[in-house]
Order: C-alpha cells, then sequence, then structure tokens
C-alpha cells in the first residue's frame, strides 16, 4: 500500500493535459486488453457487431463494474493507475498531499462524468488550471502530481 504523504518540499509538479491524456490512454489499452477476450469468450462474435447498449449481466459486470472497482482500488491502493504509473505520476488529495480516501475515489471517478458532459470541458480544464486539475479533482479535492522535471509550478499543501 502506498501511504507516502507528499510535503511541498520534496520538489513536486503539478501533471499537466498531455501527460494525462497518454496516462489514460494506456489505461483504455489495458481495460480493452482485458475486457475485449473476456466478452469474446461469453458472447462470442455477435458482441463484435451488436448495437445493443447492454448485451447482459456479464456485460455491466465486465464493462462498467469491472472498472469501476479497479480504478477506485489503484487510487486507493497505489494513489495511480497504471497508465498515471508509466508516468511516473501520483493522485493525491490537493491540501495534505495524502493518498486519495474511498470516498474522494470514488467523488473523482464520478466527477470524470460531470466532466465529460459538457463537451469535455471538465478535462480540458487541466489545460489551464494553475494546479492542472479537472472538473473531477475539484470535485474529490485531489491533485495529480510527480517528481519535478521541469519548471513548472511548485506543489503546496495548505494545512
Amino acid at each position: 500500500m502506498n501511504c507516502e504523504v507528499i510535503t511541498p518540499d520534496n520538489e513536486h509538479e503539478y501533471v499537466g493535459f498531455w501527460a494525462r491524456v497518454g496516462a489514460s490512454l494506456i489505461d483504455c489499452v489495458l481495460i480493452i486488453l482485458i475486457i475485449m477476450p473476456l466478452m469474446y469468450i461469453v458472447y462470442g462474435e455477435s458482441y463484435l457487431y451488436s448495437e445493443d447498449m447492454l448485451l447482459g449481466g456479464t456485460d455491466a459486470l465486465l464493462n462498467y463494474v469491472f472498472p469501476l472497482c479497479a480504478t477506485i482500488a489503484f487510487w486507493t491502493y497505489k494513489s495511480a493507475t497504471p497508465g498515471k504509473m508509466a508516468i511516473k505520476a501520483t493522485v493525491v488529495d490537493a491540501k495534505t498531499g495524502n493518498p486519495l480516501t474511498l470516498k474522494q475515489s470514488f467523488l473523482r471517478y464520478f466527477g470524470y462524468f460531470v466532466s465529460t458532459i459538457p463537451l469535455g470541458l471538465g478535462l480540458f480544464w487541466v489545460g489551464w488550471d494553475k494546479k492542472k486539475q479537472g472538473w473531477h479533482d475539484k470535485m474529490a479535492g485531489s491533485v495529480v502530481i510527480r517528481i519535478r522535471s521541469k519548471g513548472t509550478d511548485k506543489v503546496t499543501f495548505s494545512q
């Protein structure tokens, strides 16, 4: 379990939009590589051509419940999904630098839907926000940080 508390003097930086897009793409590819073969095993070739939103219980479990549980588990126990780990980023509490609580993880996950609904504006928000927070981060009180590699703003926490 990754329970390291991040302090402002560790020389961290906020992770920007494009790095986070890259991390999300890695996560999406991993999820697809896990889910697609399982869906094919259960539903056969018809899964690939179906226009139905939901094919059954297994579909709901694999495409909705599994990603939710996996993402929450990674944020709670590792402070990062595999994509964030690949870019050496962590998701932490914006005020304290502590790992996210279970409540913050759920808020952040469902905040992605809020961020996406208005044409992705809440996701693009990362590009111009001072702390590089999307709406989902603001809702959960989280920030995405990593060890400083270039001249961006230092991370500060109010306690």
